[in-house]
């Protein structure tokens, strides 16, 4: 099977020199960049009538960057001030570097998991005794997540902070491409939305994160790229890897 065109649903990277540029010279690929949904905050006024109470929590679990974008957001239209006894929970490690942008590393209690929620879990279990704030997406409500907190008698509250909304895909030929990269479930949701009619057929999928691969055997898809792995931490060397083989096999 020759690869040609490869559509990655993420805006594309502001640095020129980066590895998809890498990927696009070293196989003379045709990589195309286009965000499948756009992030929309839930309003502070909105959030204030859920009555929920950020300090009377201890700590916060983050699933994703767009979780600590909009809850400093919030915190920032509501005037709160987070104490720095506040503990974190981040599911990977670039996400609790991330917190960076809003708060002074060095003061804070961290912690992080690998990407999967299942890791991060037992370091949640190690501190059972705080009162959890969960900020997530309006959509995060059919995530396994909220069921394992519960199973594991986490005491926390989910506090629906943003929401995604589809974007336009109407002038993407999507036939055209050979392979489809998605980072989210939003994603896989705002591909079917645009294009209820897709069927899959030869069109390779590729995926980041457990929670996208999920989606994606649910949505009926086959997934043929997953990241991140033991050996491809990244989308990129995932990708790379699989047409290494398909080099090979030539």
């Amino acid at each position: 099977m020759k690869i040609k065109n490869i559509l990655v649903s993420q805006p594309k990277p502001e640095n020129e020199k980066n590895p998809y540029k890498e990927l696009a010279d070293k196989y003379k690929l045709n990589i195309e960049f286009n965000k499948f949904f756009k992030i929309e905050g839930v309003p502070a006024r909105d959030f204030r009538k859920t009555r929920i109470n950020i300090l009377d929590h201890t700590a916060i679990i983050f699933t994703s960057k767009n979780a600590v974008d909009h809850f400093f957001r919030l915190c920032k239209e509501m005037r709160v001030i987070v104490p720095e006894t506040m503990k974190y929970f981040c599911i990977s490690e670039s996400a609790a570097f991330y917190l960076q942008n809003y708060i002074q590393f060095r003061k804070r209690k961290i912690f992080h998991g690998n990407q999967d929620f299942n890791n991060l879990l037992v370091l949640i279990n190690k501190h059972n005794e705080e009162k959890f704030l969960l900020p997530c997406a309006e959509e995060q409500h059919k995530q396994d997540i909220f069921k394992q907190l519960e199973e594991n008698g986490i005491k926390y509250t989910k506090a629906v902070i943003y929401r995604s909304a589809d974007n336009d895909l109407s002038h993407l030929d999507i036939s055209k491409y050979d392979m489809l990269v998605f980072f989210s479930p939003s994603g896989i949701a705002s591909l079917f939305n645009n294009f209820p009619k897709f069927k899959q057929g030869n069109t390779l999928i590729a995926a980041f994160g457990p929670t996208t691969h999920k989606a994606i055997k649910e949505a009926g898809l086959k997934l043929d790229i997953s990241a991140p792995t033991t050996n491809a931490p990244s989308m990129t060397t995932a990708i790379d890897q699989y047409l290494q083989k398909l080099d090979k096999k030539k």
